[in-house]
């Protein structure tokens, strides 16, 4: 089965690695779906990806909120 995407939107960049992949979060439709917001790795074109996450605007909510509550220690 092929899988399509559209990236609809590029929210940004988290990481960039020397293998010239980076780890993006962006919204992205799997398959003519609703737009999710995804964080996984891309090539420099976009044609290649590696396994990644996907997030509702709820889930997403939810871990901003999450998120937002964490201190982060050195």
């Amino acid at each position: 089965m092929e899988i399509n995407y559209k990236i609809i939107k590029k929210l940004g960049i988290l990481s960039d690695d020397t293998k010239k992949w980076k780890k993006e979060l962006n919204l992205v439709s799997w398959n003519d779906n609703e737009p999710k917001y995804d964080i996984r790795d891309w090539d420099e074109t976009h044609s290649k990806m590696s396994k990644g996450i996907t997030l509702t605007k709820e889930e997403m909510l939810k871990l901003k909120e999450i998120l937002n509550k964490i201190e982060i220690e050195d």
